[in-house]
């Protein structure tokens, strides 16, 4: 899967922009570029879904591999998900969805009661998935990113910026690599200082550990073989916490946590 958006649809951490020089000999591919080598490695079944100026999307329907990639669209908003839910009767009989409703489904449907009618916060409800996940929501009509990675390290997820500022995330690390050159390379979002503590972000807040969510993330340099900063992971920060207090009312929903 790749995902790309332009135009400050995300506004990455800014341990994603390394302090290293951006001048290279080497020429980092257009985010335009790496789509089109996407749906050229992927000739039978890849297609992207784009929008204008603002985001695109690409899928590939994974062939021998254990997890299932599955892409949907609902009412203008679109699901990339990865992995599967071992409890996804459950949750769809909770959501009011038929049996035969997939995950990227679900993940949408949870979204969207979430963003519009629902006080619970998000990462509550991430609790709530059991089995290996990753997946990536854009919702076009409110321009929101929302991404969320299970804490069992069976599933990855990349994310860089790349030379003309689009923020990238794919389960290919080597897709954002070929956009984001050396001095802005790829984080990798499930590096975790804590077992078991994954991750959500939400382009309007950022990101956090929905294990833990009332500590904060810290970034931790990732540095090359001649000692340069190429990036950085992010890793729960045991010693802080977020001062905050607890939202109640419609307000605490996927669309405005805190």
């Amino acid at each position: 899967m790749l995902s790309i958006f332009r135009n400050g649809v995300i506004d990455p951490p800014r341990e994603l922009h390394s302090p290293a020089p951006t001048a290279s000999s080497v020429r980092s591919k257009t985010p335009d570029d790496t789509l089109k080598d996407f749906i050229d490695s992927n000739p039978k079944n890849g297609y992207s879904v784009q929008f204008v100026d603002k985001a695109a999307l690409a899928h590939a329907s994974p062939q021998f591999t254990r997890y299932r990639s599955l892409f949907s669209g609902v009412d203008d908003v679109y699901c990339i998900f990865m992995g599967d839910l071992k409890n996804l009767c459950l949750l769809n009989k909770q959501y009011g969805l038929t049996k035969c409703a997939n995950e990227a489904l679900f993940v949408i449907e949870a979204y969207r009661t979430l963003r519009d009618r629902s006080p619970m916060p998000a990462h509550q409800v991430l609790k709530e998935l059991e089995g290996s996940f990753a997946f990536v929501i854009y919702d076009h009509k409110y321009g929101t990113v929302f991404a969320a990675l299970g804490g069992d390290k069976a599933l990855n997820l990349f994310w860089g910026v790349s030379s003309d500022g689009s923020v990238m995330i794919s389960d290919n690390v080597g897709l954002i690599k070929a956009s984001c050159r050396k001095s802005k390379l790829v984080s990798k979002v499930r590096k975790w200082k804590l077992e078991n503590a994954g991750c959500l972000y939400h382009s309007d807040k950022g990101l956090i550990s929905f294990e833990h969510p009332m500590h904060k993330m810290k970034a931790m340099p990732r540095i090359d073989s001649e000692g340069a900063m190429c990036g950085s992971y992010f890793a729960v920060d045991a010693y802080s916490k977020v001062n905050s207090m607890p939202r109640v009312g419609s307000s605490a929903n996927w669309a405005t946590w805190g």
